[in-house]
């Protein structure tokens, strides 16, 4: 993997290819220590499909796992709709024993939990994803099943975050209460726009696939429309066996 572009000052010097240092190249903001901070991690085809036969897996290469294992080596929490729970087949994030040494040392937990947006709670109790040392976070709302939710509560923490739906902010904000600032969101596209168009996602990260996947398939952001685009700002472009490994921060574009 290399660097095609870096708006660091000065840029970082170009290694031989294998040896981009992921932890330099994805290491969070110093503000993301104390105050929430929603990075996306995505892979689309070269025309925008977010998957393929309804799952992300068969666009991502051995450099896009090398990024989605470093992002959930360096996050507090990941964030994740049960959609993409349930499609993914979702289970505990797992980090290597030297990787979780490094991350107790840095003041980390061990390991992240998944937290889970689900407005109705329904979650199999039994799935693989409460299979853990690290209880997983349930982010559901009043109007959920109470019968859901107890049995949810014995398996997980369960946080109510609105009514009738679950509140994005208020979402945020339980993790921020429990200590987990660095949030890393993996899906779906309907959660991912709702972060985006409320001003809650703070930076991109898009594995750009190397095929055209074809008409008819979802894009990492789904759901209702938007008043207006979300403006992003590319700071870091690297690469590998054809793929791109975008880095976009939220703001203005252009000068």
């Amino acid at each position: 993997m290399r660097y095609l572009f870096s708006e660091t000052e000065p840029a970082p010097a170009v290694p031989p290819r294998g040896e981009v240092d992921l932890d330099q190249a994805y290491a969070y903001p110093e503000k993301a220590a104390t105050h929430s901070y929603v990075r996306s991690n995505f892979v689309s085809a070269a025309d925008g499909a977010a998957e393929v036969d309804g799952r992300s897996g068969p666009l991502g290469g051995e450099g896009d796992r090398q990024v989605f294992r470093m992002l959930r080596w360096l996050c507090d929490v990941v964030l994740v709709g049960a959609g993409t729970v349930r499609h993914e087949n979702y289970g505990p994030v797992v980090i290597p024993p030297q990787r979780r040494e490094q991350r107790v040392a840095t003041g980390l937990a061990a390991a992240p939990p998944v937290a889970v947006v689900t407005a109705s709670a329904a979650l199999e109790p039994t799935a693989r994803l409460f299979d853990t040392e690290v209880r997983p976070i349930i982010l559901t709302c009043a109007d959920a099943p109470a019968d859901r939710r107890a049995a949810l509560a014995r398996v997980a923490e369960v946080v109510l975050c609105g009514d009738s739906t679950v509140e994005p902010g208020a979402a945020l904000a339980a993790l921020a209460e429990r200590g987990l600032t660095r949030v890393l969101l993996e899906g779906g596209p309907t959660l991912h726009a709702q972060l985006a168009a409320a001003g809650l996602l703070d930076e991109l990260c898009l594995t750009v696939a190397p095929l055209l996947a074809g008409p008819g398939h979802k894009s990492i952001t789904m759901g209702d429309d938007w008043a207006r685009p979300v403006p992003l700002r590319l700071t870091q472009v690297l690469t590998e066996d054809g793929s791109l490994f975008l880095r976009y921060q939220r703001g203005q574009c252009g000068p």
